[in-house]
């Protein structure tokens, strides 16, 4: 990155010394000066102390699990919800597990019998009657042999030879159909814990009904004692394997209303009967008694999930438990420098098939987390990308029998991992200067490069135009095309104040258009703010714009320009494109980490007001006057404040 202290002035314009001073990004320090690598450090055994950042989550896990509380998790994917989860699940207080069976009803079929015993005994119950029932069939099977060679034997001195073929036959049937199947009444283990030294973790993320709650599976034969019993087709639920342990649910917004209700009764009752899920099937019919399901649960999911969620279940975990919002990054201090260091190892041991990494790649890893944090002085924790990044690199060193991974490894990795957004992003740049729909050069009056980020890690560039006509109806309007959702179609509303303010026209005789162009998947947010209003005003006073200048931006009603999200994946889409100078928010400045190839082909400029845009922006031909207008500006919203009456006050 490049920091001017000015653009190459316009012929008779002045800038102040400060304008475009840019603000120096903090440098890369090492994590540990002394060089260590990633074999060195310990990983601790148990999960919850691999957590990293989360520390405010990991307190209430620990408190929840001596508590048997349940637990809500909101936050982006990949900062470590599930782990989280299955750490609860090792600290939950030993308790005897239990092991569920399900025995035949003599009564009543449809209603099979529940019955609980100590961890492994379920499978010794079951082989014990499997036995019993297998020696009753070996007994009744020698019985019908002996009766059969009876009656052959008869059949053959008498010489009724088709007689005793007719009567074996119906002796066969006779008993065949008419004593009892002794296999119908082995019962059958529901919920086996034999083999758990801890509290089971049942992971029932994106379960359909019967998968959750249980399910009696269909039976194509009913009748002829060709038919199932009732109790050999019945299914344990997550809710049921979860018995005494965690349950985990992502996403729960995704969960059916009927599902999230019924989850909700089992969470008041700890037990909930098996009954068949298809109205349709013969399993219908049949619903068990009470099955104990008492677990503890962890519901996790996006700020969008709680909109989705059963009112009264999150009241059941609120009021039974605790929310919490996850971190997406931690200060960049030395100690959590030291963190990423051991998240490095613990993603290496567990991978299992990749080399160390030493400490230039440490280091590299250690400043892609600052340039994915988006916020000066933090280190991402959306971690799950940052493993997928450590993987890849490793994968690499491993492809060339390096006995450890470098920061070579990590930069190579950082091309090949490139999300889908930032390749289709390439793409976009490359057809759009194909066409010359992107322009980088010269100047155009009403045309504005502006800047967006495209998913969580990728920039494009967006251009923008406008022009101004006639008021077609009895007042003017701001038209804007290009897919706008709520929050882009609120921004252009704020620029018409920008525009009264700066032209001092009166709006309401002019249509103004604004045409986002390329914007096929739509655009959200207000960082197009700036390059709206740059590019009206071109329109209306006649002035062209540099295209070899892009811009982003937040802008309030009073000019003032606000900082906004992803300003590093913009500036590095900008230079990609090959602009060469770009205007960021001033208070942005401290999370720009741009890529050290693209340092040296753009040039930085902070701005802090509608005004200083301008000034970089236009080219007008009038340079004095320009200036002028712009001070004018500037000094009427200063009179403006105050001219403006004094608020009566009442004293209580």
């Amino acid at each position: 990155m490049e920091n001017s202290s000015q653009l190459p002035q316009q012929e008779g314009q002045t800038l102040p010394a400060s304008e475009g001073t840019a603000s120096e990004v903090p440098e890369v320090q090492n994590a540990d000066s002394a060089g260590i690598t990633s074999s060195q450090i310990e990983v601790p055994a148990k999960l919850i102390d691999q957590v990293i950042g989360q520390e405010r989550a990991v307190e209430v896990i620990k408190k929840a699990a001596i508590q048997r509380r349940h637990v809500m998790m909101i936050g982006s994917p990949g900062t470590g919800k599930s782990m989280l989860a299955k750490a609860m699940a090792e600290l939950l207080p030993k308790e005897e597990l239990l092991d569920i069976l399900v025995y035949p009803n003599s009564d009543d079929p449809n209603n099979p019998v529940i019955r609980t015993v100590a961890a492994g005994r379920g499978k010794q119950i079951v082989t014990a009657h499997k036995a019993e029932a297998k020696k009753k069939i070996q007994f009744r099977q020698t019985l019908l042999m002996l009766l059969l060679l009876g009656i052959a034997g008869y059949a053959i001195i008498t010489m009724q030879l088709l007689m005793g073929l007719i009567a074996g036959a119906f002796v066969f049937m006779a008993l065949r159909y008419t004593t009892p199947r002794e296999e119908t009444m082995v019962p059958k283990l529901l919920v086996s814990n034999d083999t758990k030294n801890i509290a089971p973790f049942i992971d029932g993320t994106g379960s359909h009904a019967g998968a959750l709650l249980g399910d009696v599976r269909h039976d194509p034969f009913q009748s002829g004692g060709l038919e199932t019993p009732a109790h050999d087709r019945v299914e344990a639920g997550a809710i049921h394997r979860s018995n005494g342990g965690v349950l985990f649910i992502d996403e729960i917004n995704t969960l059916d209303p009927h599902s999230q209700q019924n989850l909700l009764t089992a969470l008041q009752e700890g037990e909930f009967p098996i009954t068949g899920q298809s109205e349709r099937s013969s399993g219908a019919m049949v619903r068990t008694e009470p099955v104990p399901c008492r677990f503890v649960m962890v519901a996790a999911g996006n700020l969008d999930a709680i909109q989705g969620m059963h009112p009264a279940l999150r009241s059941r975990i609120r009021g039974y438990g605790y929310e919490v919002y996850m971190a997406e990054s931690m200060e960049d201090t030395p100690e959590n420098r030291q963190k990423y260091v051991r998240f490095i190892a613990q993603e290496v041991k567990n991978d299992g098939k990749i080399p160390h990494f030493d400490q230039s790649a440490i280091d590299e890893i250690i400043r892609e987390s600052r340039r994915r944090s988006n916020r000066k002085g933090h280190l991402t924790l959306k971690l799950r990308d940052m493993g997928g990044l450590i993987r890849v690199a490793g994968d690499i060193a491993r492809q060339e029998n390096a006995a450890i991974t470098t920061a070579t490894h990590v930069t190579t990795a950082k091309k090949t991992a490139r999300s889908i957004e930032d390749q289709v992003s390439d793409e976009i740049t490359r057809h759009l200067r194909e066409y010359e729909m992107t322009v980088v050069e010269g100047t155009r009056i009403g045309r504005v490069n502006g800047l967006a980020v495209t998913g969580s890690d990728a920039g494009s560039v967006l251009p923008i135009m406008a022009e101004v006509t006639p008021a077609q109806g009895a007042s003017g309007t701001v038209i804007a095309t290009g897919m706008l959702k709520e929050i882009a179609q609120e921004s252009i509303k704020n620029v018409s104040a920008i525009l009264k303010k700066f032209t001092g026209k009166d709006v309401k005789n002019i249509d103004i258009h604004i045409q986002f162009i390329g914007t096929y998947m739509g655009v959200e947010g207000d960082s197009a703010s700036v390059s709206v209003a740059t590019a009206v005003v071109s329109a209306i006073e006649g002035i062209p714009v540099r295209q070899d200048i892009a811009m982003t931006g937040s802008l309030s009603v009073r000019g003032d320009v606000l900082p906004v999200g992803g300003v590093t994946y913009k500036i590095e889409a900008a230079a990609k494109a090959g602009i060469h100078t770009v205007l960021i928010p001033r208070m942005n400045m401290g999370d720009v980490l741009i890529e050290e190839r693209y340092k040296s082909l753009v040039t930085i400029i902070p701005v802090d007001t509608i005004d200083d845009v301008l000034k970089f922006a236009l080219v007008p031909e009038n340079s004095d006057g320009f200036l002028t207008k712009l001070k004018k500006m500037a000094m009427r919203s200063t009179v403006m404040i105050a001219d403006a009456p004094p608020v009566n006050q009442t004293t209580a």
